[in-house]
């Protein structure tokens, strides 16, 4: 084998096509709203990890249990990447009226693009947190934030942190 490109061969490169039953998928007894996405910082050095917080409300009128996922998407990058990348997902048990605030850590690693090796390059990243994949075509009763970082400095190997 001589062509080591994972387009076409995996779901994370296919394209346009969705895959049937995404990550997370399932049916919920309730619905929950996704609120006051935050990062921070918003703009941060090229080995700085990021904090995510997001608020997850129960709306409905039963207990209920949410699979809240973040995804990251490079918006350029010199390689190719993943339209997006699957980074912290945390399942979370939610009383009905109820909302709890969740933080998540985005490492540098995370950032890290293959090119030989794994370096980290500076640029735009959008990050989506919420109870299913961004422009998810199986659609479920949750919906996905989604807000922009920047990330500052010169591309380096990612040892070089």
């Amino acid at each position: 084998m001589e062509n080591y490109t994972m387009e076409g061969r995996t779901y994370r490169y296919y394209g346009q096509e969705a895959p049937l039953y995404p990550f997370g998928y399932g049916l919920s007894y309730t619905t929950f709203h996704y609120r006051d996405l935050v990062l921070s910082p918003p703009v941060l050095p090229i080995c700085a990890n990021l904090s995510v917080s997001v608020v997850l409300e129960n709306t409905g009128q039963r207990d209920g249990e949410e699979v809240v996922q973040l995804y990251l998407r490079w918006e350029q990058s010199s390689v190719p990447v993943p339209r997006w990348q699957l980074v912290a997902f945390r399942r979370v048990a939610v009383p009905a009226g109820q909302e709890t605030k969740l933080s998540f850590q985005v490492v540098a690693e995370q950032r890290a693009v293959w090119a030989q090796d794994w370096h980290l390059e500076p640029g735009t990243f959008t990050l989506f947190a919420g109870g299913q994949q961004p422009a998810q075509k199986t659609r479920v009763p949750s919906e996905v934030l989604s807000t922009q970082f920047t990330v500052t400095g010169t591309a380096r190997p990612l040892h070089g942190c």
